[in-house]
């Protein structure tokens, strides 16, 4: 079995996790401060969000140029560093990959937009305007607003499937498709151990560009809804496979949203291009498709159900799953996941035992180990995400009130992600000496790197419990998926199996006890319960337990 199947991987935000040099922005340095802390959690491999020079229009998702640090981060030489201690201690760096758009400040825009027929005119999508001088189509960008910029030097409309300052790269064009696979294998000759690579499902574009059917109050329609998943994408994938990642030992992992779980088998496995998928399903509920923060549908659990077993289905005899609750665009999972009230600490235990227990890698988001929910600030004002505020215009603009627009952010914003890492119960919890980017967390006094490494029934110490269980069963890595009492909406259940094991997990999402048929427990002995004496045919309230049975 390959190592990255066996593994636990950290996503950590750089700007957000450790700074050294007070400028209230962690760097690479504050990372190799703090390898030992992602050690004792049982990570194999970190994956950072961009840390390429950048303009941070999108916090380093424009990337200026593939292959230097940014100098806020720090040196190539300490990058580096970085990569020779982080091996020492059997943790490999992933980066993550930003191939479907630069920065507006990247050479090859700035030369691109100052003519037609200069060599870098075809590395982005231009197109002219319509003979109203429009923009060519109604699309929407995912960040609000137009998804085409004028540019006056040049004559013509650019595409940006998220920000303005964040333009399409075309991928018909063979010499930008080289480039993008230079960079990654320059990466890799560094040492990078793999790469998550951002939003690959717009790559491709359709061959004919047309308005769309409204969806909003701004005549519009949503650039995903045009453009995600063309067909012929996957052919750009398998190059990308054969260029960079093929016979390497590597593993990448796409961010494809709108893949669904049926179509994993095309993405990944055997015949796909990369060897896991991020697909959204379980953490998009409310949003069919788009994710429009100010249109959420109802959802159960039983529909979060639903979407994890399709995944686990997809993947069994062909592919991997990278197992996933929180990143740095999602809203805190036990904000999400669980009914008003909730106690959050109980929440982030049952979260924490389904992510580490289903077949596939678990992917745990920085802070996620320490219990963090989301954090609701003051005024629009007061975010730093760009999507936030598009989304909060765009809110605005269907007629909410600024209240109820407000809402909208505080339960989907990025920023509740993005707040700063909290190491301990000093001022500004340990991150910084000076001001912080983002506000600590109003919770940071108990809920800290140093707090809940000297309690023993803390957040931080069950997913450490957790990373150890992993290592000790091989049938939680290598187990088959079975699920159980798959029509309650109140607990998700399920078995882990191989020949000779079989390990049972079972969780109540619900503020209430809830009773079962205790006979699932037949010779099985209790291995970790979340709540101390646990009795057979009863979860009580948020409880997670697992039992394992020797076959």
């Amino acid at each position: 079995m390959e190592w990255w199947k066996k593994t636990i991987v950290y996503e950590l935000y750089p700007k957000s996790f450790q700074d050294t040099t007070g400028s209230g922005t962690g760097d690479i340095a504050g990372i190799r401060r703090r390898l030992d802390y992602l050690q004792s959690l049982g990570i194999g491999a970190v994956w950072l969000t961009p840390v390429c020079r950048s303009p941070m229009v999108d916090n380093g998702y424009d990337i200026a140029d593939y292959r230097e640090i940014d100098p806020s981060y720090g040196t190539m030489e300490e990058f580096e560093a970085l990569l020779k201690e982080a091996k020492e201690r059997g943790i490999g760096i992933v980066m993550d990959l930003v191939f479907n758009h630069t920065s507006d400040q990247n050479p090859w825009f700035v030369e691109s937009r100052k003519s037609k027929d200069n060599p870098y005119s075809s590395w982005y999508i231009w197109r002219d305007a319509k003979e109203d001088g429009s923009a060519p189509t109604n699309w929407r960008g995912i960040f609000g607003g137009s998804a085409w910029t004028w540019c006056e030097e040049r004559g013509q409309y650019y595409l940006h499937t998220f920000a303005s300052a964040q333009p399409d790269l075309n991928w018909a064009n063979p010499d930008v498709r080289k480039a993008l696979y230079d960079a990654a294998n320059f990466w890799i000759e560094k040492g990078a151990a793999g790469f998550r690579v951002d939003a690959i499902t717009y790559i491709r574009k359709p061959d004919v560009f047309k308005d769309g059917i409204p969806d909003g109050e701004d005549g519009m329609v949503s650039v995903h809804d045009m453009t995600a998943n063309t067909p012929g994408i996957l052919e750009y994938l398998h190059e990308w496979k054969r260029e960079v990642s093929e016979g390497k030992n590597i593993f990448t992992v796409a961010e494809a949203n709108g893949v669904s779980a049926d179509e994993l088998k095309y993405w990944v496995g055997r015949d796909g291009a990369f060897d896991m998928l991020f697909e959204f399903s379980h953490v998009n509920l409310e949003f069919k498709g788009v994710e429009t923060w100010c249109k959420p549908n109802p959802w159960t659990i039983s529909d979060l159900k639903a979407a994890l077993r399709a995944s686990q289905e997809a993947t069994r005899t062909n592919g991997w799953y990278p197992i996933f609750f929180e990143n740095h665009d999602k809203p805190r999972s036990n904000s999400h996941y669980f009914e008003a009230g909730a106690d959050m600490r109980k929440a982030s235990k049952v979260i924490g035992t389904i992510l580490y227990t289903l077949r596939g890698t678990p992917f745990v988001y920085q802070g996620q180990e320490l219990g963090y929910a989301n954090m609701a600030l003051d005024s629009v004002d007061d975010y730093d995400d760009i999507s936030t505020h598009g989304q909060y215009a765009f809110a605005l603009e269907e007629g909410l009130s600024k209240e109820e627009a407000m809402a909208c952010v505080h339960a989907y914003s990025r920023d509740n992600a993005r707040t700063p890492m909290q190491w301990d119960d000093t001022e500004n919890a340990g991150f910084t000496t000076g001001v912080p980017w983002l506000p600590v967390h109003s919770q940071y006094r108990t809920e800290n790197a140093a707090y809940e490494s000297a309690d023993p029934d803390s957040i931080l110490n069950w997913y450490r419990r957790l990373a150890q269980l992993r290592k000790q069963e091989p049938v939680l890595t290598e187990g088959d998926f079975e699920e159980v009492f798959a029509d309650s909406d109140d607990l998700f259940a399920y078995r882990r199996v191989t020949e000779s094991e079989e390990i049972l997990v079972i969780v109540n999402f619900k503020n209430h006890a809830v009773s079962y048929d205790e006979s699932v427990l037949d010779g099985m002995k209790i291995l970790l319960s979340s709540e101390p004496g646990t009795a057979p045919g009863i979860m009580r309230a948020l409880e997670a337990a697992i039992w394992k049975k020797e076959k």
